[in-house]
């Protein structure tokens, strides 16, 4: 039946269901369990294996589209996805982003099914990484990386066996971030340490220049986040070194904040506010106010902490100014508040309420729980 109409192929399965050769589940069907092996020992008899992994794969490319579909119907009006989408058969889309949704919550179990058993099967490994990629795409899109996470934990692992029977070191590399981070997210840091470095060395293997820079920083936050700085710093510096030789200003600024924070926690003030400021030269470089603005008060916090609050309350200001310039209101009514305290520190407590007065005016309440993270820039 792979090779008809949808409107044939519904007819047919109408005619097997009325004759209890199939069982319908919803808007799907099933081969009762008695009949399963018969099925199965007719189709060995009589069909060629070629046949069958033909009718295998155009079932499994059906569903591919499917899927992108389920995914596409989740863009805005009139973006590429959609119009895509759009020039689909019409059996092949959704009404609505909920129908796509009701769909995959339906389908879930049949889905992952399928993408287990091609992987096990092994004859159609590429089918296989296309299927998985359109099904965690979809899983994301209408449930979230979070609530999703189990069934992309298993997804990634699939992508991995394939990669590695295969020997794809950049689906490889690819594959071990994705789990790694879904071991960060849940607290099994260690686990998505090793993770991590596996990352590395099959990016490396792969000469992947994005792989490597990724899985480095992201060996650097999992020393972090164990509370080993010094290793935190040392791999946030190879990171760097990588972006910096590839031209990467952006992501170059992004780490030098990273390091900045590790330094930070590490109590070594120097080399932090060394960091910050370099950080702060970077987003100047690609004009990005926010996280110039961001980056300064960072800085300011390392005066602060050193013992320093005459340039803290330097540093300070001109945070204030950038972050007006930016546009960040709430950002300003943060660093008000870090005057407001510099301030008081240094026996000045008339401006300093002056300031604390500014920034709840900002944010619209008297008692703000708003604070400026080290992890602002860390991401």
């Amino acid at each position: 039946m792979a090779g008809c109409s949808v409107s044939a192929a519904q007819e047919t399965l109408d005619r097997f269901a009325g004759l209890g050769l199939l069982r319908r589940t919803g808007a799907s069907f099933e081969v009762p369990g008695a009949l399963a092996p018969l099925l199965r020992a007719l189709m060995e008899s009589t069909d060629r294996p070629a046949e069958v992994q033909l009718a295998r794969a155009r079932m499994l490319e059906r569903t591919v589209r499917r899927l992108q579909a389920c995914r596409a119907i989740t863009e805005p009006e009139g973006s590429p996805a959609r119009r895509k989408l759009a020039a689909l058969p019409r059996a092949l889309r959704f009404t609505s982003a909920w129908a796509a949704g009701e769909w995959l919550r339906t389908s879930r179990p049949e889905l992952l099914a399928a993408a287990r058993l091609v992987v096990d099967d092994g004859e159609l490994d590429t089918l296989a990484r296309r299927l998985i990629a359109a099904l965690v795409r979809a899983l994301a899109a209408h449930w979230g990386t979070e609530a999703a996470a189990p069934e992309l934990y298993g997804l990634h692992q699939l992508v991995l066996d394939v990669a590695e029977r295969r020997g794809l070191h950049r689906e490889q590399a690819a594959a071990l971030l994705n789990l790694a981070d879904l071991d960060a997210q849940t607290g099994r840091t260690t686990d998505a340490l090793a993770r991590y470095r596996a990352a590395l060395d099959a990016g490396r293997a792969a000469n992947d220049p994005y792989a490597t820079g990724r899985a480095m920083e992201s060996v650097g936050g999992a020393y972090q986040e164990l509370g080993d700085w010094q290793r935190a710093a040392d791999w946030y510096g190879r990171a760097l070194a990588q972006r910096q030789a590839r031209g990467e200003r952006a992501d170059e600024a992004r780490l030098y904040g990273r390091l900045g924070t590790a330094h930070t926690y590490a109590g070594r003030y120097g080399e932090a506010l060394r960091s910050w400021r370099a950080a702060v030269a970077g987003y100047r470089k690609v004009g990005d106010l926010p996280s110039q603005a961001r980056a300064l008060s960072e800085a300011a916090r390392v005066q602060e902490y050193a013992g320093r609050p005459e340039e803290c309350l330097r540093t300070c200001q001109d945070a204030v100014d950038l972050a007006r310039r930016a546009g960040d209101g709430r950002l300003q009514a943060a660093l008000q508040l870090r005057l407001a305290d510099t301030l008081d520190r240094l026996g000045d407590p008339a401006a300093a309420r002056l300031h604390r007065i500014a920034a709840e005016r900002m944010l619209g309440t008297e008692d703000s729980t708003y604070e400026i993270r080290g992890s602002s820039l860390e991401g």
